[in-house]
């Protein structure tokens, strides 16, 4: 006898910022597989061509997909990261501004625009960390180190407030997942500060995007369904909290 396995977010609506990127489609399309009716925000090739820093336009876009979709169940943020900006200390302030709007304004004003559809369904999010925002990184500059540590603190303060409605709120914080993007800042270290990155991954190899995917999947699925306020690291064992 065939026993069919029951796909986790059948009937399910899904809402990814940043879903047209490299990591973006990897999750559409995990969400997707396993049942789940997609959409996306990215300012280039989303569903919704708005950007997360432009509030009004969230809250649009969320009335708009728990109109069409029968509600909000599962927010991921994954819009963000160094937007090629500058990885120096003296950073023009501009850029800055840049990082931290998308990165966490941006985080926060889409959990704003989804929360109250996700409250009427004990929903969850899931934010994006990175192990930036954790320990320093030859690849990110100070500002993406910061708006990375923020998120953390923002999933916390979420988690906490949010708990009482049933609503989850996790991050994960994923090490060096070689996106096009990612890549070329990757390839633009010196072969000193390459094999460095390598070595100190207890896994001794780069990732595959499946194994971002995943963990994004379980904690906004019903197997995390006692998982909350935690930003969980995805990095083969480079950083390794107490």
């Amino acid at each position: 006898m065939t026993v069919v396995k029951r796909k986790r977010f059948a009937g399910m609506s899904v809402l990814i910022t940043g879903g047209a990127g490299g990591i973006g489609r990897a999750v559409r399309d995990g969400f997707a597989g396993e049942g789940a009716t997609v959409s996306t925000v990215d300012p280039v090739g989303g569903d919704f061509t708005v950007s997360v820093t432009d509030r009004a336009a969230l809250d649009e876009v969320c009335a708009r997909v728990a109109a069409e979709r029968g509600g909000i169940d599962v927010l991921v943020c994954l819009a963000g990261g160094s937007l090629g900006t500058s990885r120096e200390p003296d950073a023009p302030e501009a850029d800055v501004d840049l990082v931290l709007d998308v990165n966490v304004k941006g985080t926060i004003f889409a959990c704003q625009a989804a929360l109250p559809h996700l409250r009427a369904v004990r929903g969850s999010v899931v934010a994006c960390g990175s192990i930036g925002g954790r320990q320093p990184s030859p690849v990110t500059g100070i500002a993406y180190a910061a708006a990375k540590a923020a998120v953390g603190g923002l999933v916390r303060k979420l988690a906490r407030e949010l708990g009482g409605d049933g609503v989850r709120v996790n991050a994960v914080a994923p090490g060096l997942f070689l996106t096009e993007r990612v890549r070329g800042m990757f390839d633009g270290l010196s072969e000193e500060d390459r094999d460095g990155v390598l070595d100190a991954i207890a896994l001794r190899r780069m990732p595959e995007l499946r194994e971002l995917v995943d963990p994004v999947l379980f904690l906004a699925s019903e197997e995390a369904s006692y998982i909350t306020g935690v930003t969980l690291d995805v990095n083969g064992g480079r950083y390794m909290p107490l």
